[in-house]
């Protein structure tokens, strides 16, 4: 008898360290920024978000302007990971550190771009929302530069643009009418301080492709 219960506790432990370690890895799991996902990009340094609406800019490449914004609550400060043209990531699959992702405006449906113009308020690379429909060309191709595996939630990482070599960043030059206060995004040649990212409020698709809420959307 005392042998049988012993196999009885043992089995009842295995059961319960599977368990355990099963719940673990699903906990692990949502906690990685996944393809599909609507995601606020929180820019740490400036306190921004990135944001875009359907304002083009005045110089440079008459494209659509992407700036940083303070309201936390704006609905044009979503956007949309996606995989590369043609090559599309599996919809909820944790995106891996240096995987090259479109970041997708989603409102208008154009994807973050950057290109050799100068931006407007301090001469860096312009950064500007381009294409139709969530289509546009090679340049609107990023990687994201991250620590470990995946791209975690709570993560500070970076987006090093494929086609030249630049960061994301912000540098906290302000724009006047018709969009006051709202910060310059621009292309950087060196990481720093100023291109730091984490993903925010919004909507991470999990493999089983059943939206899983963060904080509002």
């Amino acid at each position: 008898m005392e042998i049988i219960h012993a196999v009885h506790v043992f089995v009842k432990s295995l059961l319960f360290l599977l368990l355990w370690s099963n719940c673990e890895g699903r906990e692990s799991e949502h906690n990685h920024v996944t393809c599909g996902s609507l995601v606020k990009l929180l820019n740490t340094r400036h306190n921004v978000r990135l944001h875009s609406h359907d304002v083009k800019y005045g110089s440079g490449s008459g494209q659509q302007s992407v700036t940083g914004v303070e309201n936390a609550d704006d609905a044009n400060s979503y956007w949309q990971i996606r995989g590369k043209p043609n090559r599309p990531c599996q919809r909820g699959a944790a995106i891996k550190c240096g995987q090259a992702i479109r970041i997708t405006h989603m409102k208008t449906g154009r994807n973050l771009h950057t290109h050799h113009f100068s931006s407007p308020l301090s001469n860096n690379q312009e950064v500007s929302a381009f294409g139709e429909n969530g289509e546009g060309d090679d340049l609107d191709v990023w990687t994201v530069q991250c620590e470990g595996i995946h791209w975690e939630r709570d993560e500070d990482v970076r987006f090093k643009h494929v086609g030249t070599d630049v960061f994301l960043s912000i540098t906290g030059e302000q724009y006047g009418h018709p969009i006051r206060s709202q910060r310059e995004v621009h292309g950087m040649s060196t990481p720093n301080q100023h291109n730091w990212w984490r993903s925010m409020e919004g909507v991470f698709l999990q493999p089983s492709q059943v939206p899983l809420r963060h904080d509002e959307l």
